[in-house]
């Protein structure tokens, strides 16, 4: 399926070609958590604007109190630019990213599989946020590669394996979770 194009106009409107409608940051960022691409042109200059309205949608949800990104997190974003390693640091956060979809994706299908939908483990919230300090820790990888910091030099393979440690790390602690709820006696 093609991407949906969005023009942006000079007084700020949003306006999806596909469906011939004015839409708004909030309606984008539904189209996002259904898996709809897009992508936002100025329509003036004809200029790909994607990346700085995602930026916006993630700026509005953190206005609303959704906060997702840690704040250690954005500070650590915000030491990368202008780095020597800022090229690295998208692929990392893709990589990681998309290790920590398939990773929910996984638990989400085990959890249908086993219990039909019913959602049995009253903690699982407390799991999602040991995967944003796993992904928080795995942020520190970088850290190596910052010239003013004192820490042993790390070589690609060797940011590849503490984050693929990251990742088993985390699996072993879902596949204990999981272990321990299965010995729990069920409620009736």
């Amino acid at each position: 399926m093609p991407p949906v194009v969005v023009k942006k106009y000079a007084n700020r409107r949003l306006y999806n070609t596909e469906s011939s409608s004015y839409v708004t940051l909030e309606d984008l960022a539904v189209m996002v958590r259904n898996g709809r691409y897009f992508v936002v042109y100025d329509a003036k200059s004809g200029d790909d604007i994607t990346r700085g309205v995602l930026t916006q949608i993630i700026v509005e949800e953190e206005a609303k109190g959704r906060n997702l990104l840690p704040t250690s997190f954005l500070r650590q974003i915000i030491g990368f630019y202008g780095d020597s390693m800022q090229s690295l640091v998208p692929r990392y956060l893709e990589s990681v990213m998309g290790a920590f979809s398939r990773q929910q994706d996984q638990v989400r299908k085990t959890v249908e599989q086993t219990m039909g939908g019913f959602m049995p483990f009253p903690n699982l919230e407390e799991m999602s946020k040991q995967n944003m300090a796993m992904m928080e820790r795995a942020m520190t990888l970088f850290s190596p590669f910052r010239p003013n910091m004192e820490q042993p030099e790390t070589t690609p393979d060797s940011a590849r394996l503490a984050a693929l440690q990251v990742e088993l790390e985390s699996l072993r602690q879902q596949v204990e979770y999981y272990k321990a709820a299965a010995k729990r006696p069920e409620k009736g």
